[in-house]
């Protein structure tokens, strides 16, 4: 397994700029380029794009070295085999699409967590959209009841689905340092892609040295087509 940096080549920028297609789907189609291989074969790689002085930074883990094909990009690679022992706590960031899912209808389906507490919360209060939750609004017995701020609602759903999937991962999260940022909601063509994103980090700490293994190596949650779930860790000072 490898770990690689991909960044536009110094001097080259202006050529990095014109060769990376910008938005999900062409930038997943784009990071292809990196790993050659016959049609048909599975994704073998998790990214995340992290812009530094307007220009886009790519982390991936992968199964197989990334290869440039064009002089404007420059990629880092390093063979790829943690081992974090129980216990160890550690900084982490992640890009997640955070879903659950509900049955409806139709079964089982997936609700983005943000918009699903939304909705909860309206239902709770007979209300059908957010903007009949006006600021003014008060109880049966007199209580101000506004709706709360967006940052808030979003910290909070993040916060619960990140914490439920954590165990099962090998880690537990210190909640005291956890950061919610940057949620926000994508979409396509016709609405052909239509998924969320939300920045978490924090500190963690491993429970289970095997599971977390396993976990930085095949992330966290859907969309890791499209630049989700690679759990980045950093030791601790």
């Amino acid at each position: 397994m490898y770990f690689s940096l991909i960044t536009p080549r110094p001097g080259f920028e202006r050529s990095a700029a014109r060769d990376w297609l910008d938005g999900a789907y062409r930038e997943h189609q784009w990071l292809w380029r990196f790993f050659p291989s016959p049609a048909g074969t599975e994704r073998d790689f998790l990214f995340r794009r992290r812009d530094t002085s307007g220009l886009p930074r790519f982390y991936v883990v992968s199964q197989r070295a990334p290869k440039p094909d064009s002089d404007a990009w420059h990629v880092q690679s390093r063979e790829y085999n943690p081992k974090v022992p129980s216990r160890a706590r550690l900084g982490f960031e992640l890009r997640a699409n955070p879903v659950i899912s509900r049955n409806g209808d139709n079964g089982a389906q997936r609700h983005d967590v943000v918009m699903d507490a939304k909705k909860r919360l309206l239902a709770a209060r007979g209300l059908t959209n957010w903007a009949a939750w006006t600021p003014d609004r008060t109880t049966a017995d007199g209580q101000a009841d506004p709706p709360p701020p967006l940052y808030k609602l979003a910290h909070a759903a993040c916060a619960a689905w990140l914490a439920s999937r954590a165990e099962q991962h090998g880690f537990t999260v210190d909640e005291s340092t956890l950061n919610v940022a940057a949620y926000e909601q994508h979409g396509g063509k016709r609405g052909q892609l239509r998924f969320s994103t939300v920045d978490l980090a924090g500190e963690l700490v491993v429970t289970d040295a095997e599971r977390f293994a396993t976990t930085l190596a095949s992330g966290i949650g859907r969309a890791k087509a499209f630049g989700c779930g690679l759990l980045l860790v950093r030791p601790l000072d």
